[in-house]
């Protein structure tokens, strides 16, 4: 496993992915995001897990892209294309995957840290998680999966304004399903995954089939979500 991502299999038929940039808040660089996707990938055909719970190392879920990666991408065509592939691929494994994935929010999740929250099947917050979409300043913000989960009126408010949210108007809102400390945060979300996965593989994948049918999100590009 690339060392920007950790694989843990700490329960059987669970698997634990942690993004691994904390000195960066796990900003979601091309690398990063790529090694994600390739984890995703692999566990999507693995019998043998069942359930995935996706955290983040450090203090921070994850603080969203990777700007640093912005400004060469506006300058050189090649990488350009190269951000935004590596954007597409990342989104779409998410909202595609065939099995139930936990967030484990255990800080920050902001922007496109928000996005990998909310492309998750639920979503476990520490007491420390914020919510928010702040490059609505600077750019385009992924409304449809929000939406899905949070109704339009609050999607819209959240993703016109920015504004960051905290882990109780999380819960409020319907976004996360739990509040615990940070301390709890990983053996809550581990027995939830365990308790998900004493279901039959083939019937949590049609389950979360349906979620995704449900759900009715037509993926282009990830600027089109």
């Amino acid at each position: 496993m690339d060392d920007l991502v950790r694989l843990a299999l700490p329960a059987p038929h669970v698997a634990v992915l942690t993004l691994n940039r904390p000195d960066k808040k796990n900003a979601l660089s091309i690398a990063l995001r790529d090694a994600v996707s390739e984890a995703l990938e692999r566990l999507a055909v693995d019998d043998t897990v069942k359930c995935v719970v996706l955290t983040g190392a450090g203090g921070a879920f994850s603080a969203g892209f990777d700007l640093s990666e912005f400004g060469p991408a506006a300058k050189d065509p090649e990488f350009h294309r190269t951000l935004w592939a590596s954007s597409d691929r990342y989104h779409l494994d998410l909202l595609r995957f065939p099995k139930p994935v936990i967030a484990a929010v255990n800080g920050p999740a902001l922007g496109g840290g928000m996005d990998t929250a909310v492309l998750c099947d639920i979503r476990i917050a520490a007491e420390t998680s914020r919510f928010g979409h702040p490059e609505i300043a600077f750019g385009d913000v992924v409304y449809g999966p929000l939406h899905d989960l949070i109704g339009g009126a609050a999607a819209r408010e959240l993703c016109l304004t920015g504004r960051i949210i905290d882990a109780a108007e999380a819960l409020r809102l319907g976004l996360v399903t739990e509040v615990t400390t940070a301390e709890a945060l990983a053996s809550r979300a581990l027995a939830m995954a365990e308790q998900i996965a004493k279901g039959p593989l083939e019937v949590l994948k049609r389950t979360k089939a349906k979620i995704i049918a449900r759900a009715a999100i037509e993926f282009r590009a990830t600027l089109e979500l």
